[in-house]
């Protein structure tokens, strides 16, 4: 019988990896849109899904199969090419910077990081740079659509994601000159010796980056106060307008899953990654396995928080209006942002 080589043993260890994380990455999609549904029926005094399964647990099921067996209508006006590629982009760029997140500790099986796919020194860049090609979607579903609302939902969104990246990277400097480094397990382990103490938004002086980030990820997400790329008041549904069936589907997937990168980013950055909240003053117990597996559910239950907030946030504020949106943006948050920058410099600068 044949012995698979080390780097075999590395492709099949790297292949399950992936598998595995994009199967949890999209159920945790579908499950958070059963979530929002449910939350938001509790703050309306109303059950929310209730009637799919126990609890309701089996309704992103039922939804997922409506979508695919709904007709895929398509315009005969519409670019064809872009208009079927567009909401591909979309949801890839919201996928593809998974990648790079550390969701656990360092488990090392064959040399493989159990709970990293990949570790690259430049990982913060990395994420920046891919869910910035994501606003190549929302811009081609509007023009390809050949529809001037669609058209003018996508313009609208591609110039409310563009001012709030600037105000979102901006923010998220003083994390990088406090950790030295922009690789995401870096930043991690910067924050990890005291617990809270240690990290950024407590310990680290950046409760402005992440109240900057927090606000500007909102927006680029789409989200209420500032999801007007696709207001009800149109009475259109904005750059995906034309879109039915999966490709809806897909813009609606790219949404969530952006969600759940900018939660893991936030974690990562600002709340200690999967670090314990308690620092090393807990002994470890448990042995191996346990030690392996407690930083994934802190990672977990912190991105929950975030994606509970999301919700919350959606369910409480009126949107803004359009001129009030980008006023925001380039007059406020970005003179913030470089405030933050200026003050972190000066603090590192002084303990220096």
């Amino acid at each position: 019988m044949k012995l698979l080589t080390n780097f075999e043993v590395f492709l099949a260890i790297s292949v399950l990896k992936v598998a595995v994380v994009l199967v949890i990455t999209l159920s945790a999609v579908a499950y958070t849109v059963l979530l929002e549904r449910k939350v938001a029926g509790r703050m309306q005094n109303r059950w929310g899904p209730s009637r799919t399964g126990p609890f309701g647990l089996l309704q992103p099921l039922a939804d997922g199969i409506k979508l695919f067996l709904k007709e895929d209508l398509m315009p005969l006006a519409v670019e064809r090419p872009l208009f079927i590629l567009a909401p591909v982009i979309a949801l890839t760029c919201a996928l593809v910077s998974i990648a790079v997140v550390p969701f656990g500790g360092v488990t090392r099986v064959y040399g493989v990081d159990l709970f990293e796919i990949a570790n690259v020194n430049i990982g913060l860049l990395v994420i920046l740079g891919i869910t910035s090609m994501g606003v190549y979607g929302i811009a081609l579903s509007g023009w390809s659509s050949n529809n001037k609302y669609s058209l003018l939902g996508s313009l609208r969104a591609t110039a409310q994601m563009i001012s709030y990246e600037l105000a979102l990277g901006l923010s998220l400097v003083g994390v990088v000159l406090r950790a030295g480094s922009l690789n995401l397990r870096a930043i991690v382990d910067s924050q990890s010796a005291h617990g809270m103490r240690s990290w950024n938004v407590f310990g680290g002086l950046q409760a402005l980056g992440f109240l900057i980030y927090l606000i500007a990820a909102y927006a680029e997400t789409n989200r209420t106060p500032f999801d007007l790329p696709e207001a009800e008041s149109e009475l259109t549904a904005g750059y995906h307008t034309e879109y039915s069936s999966m490709k809806f589907a897909m813009f609606f997937m790219s949404e969530y899953a952006n969600m759940i990168t900018v939660s893991c980013v936030a974690t990562l950055l600002f709340f200690g990654g999967a670090s314990s909240p308690f620092g090393h003053l807990i002994p470890s117990f448990g042995g191996g396995v346990v030690e392996a597996v407690l930083p994934v559910l802190w990672f977990v239950a912190k991105v929950f928080a975030f994606l509970f907030l999301y919700i919350w946030v959606r369910w409480t504020l009126p949107r803004f209006r359009y001129d009030q949106l980008m006023g925001f943006g380039w007059k406020f948050l970005l003179p913030l942002a470089m405030i933050n920058i200026v003050f972190t410099s000066f603090v590192l600068a002084m303990r220096g």
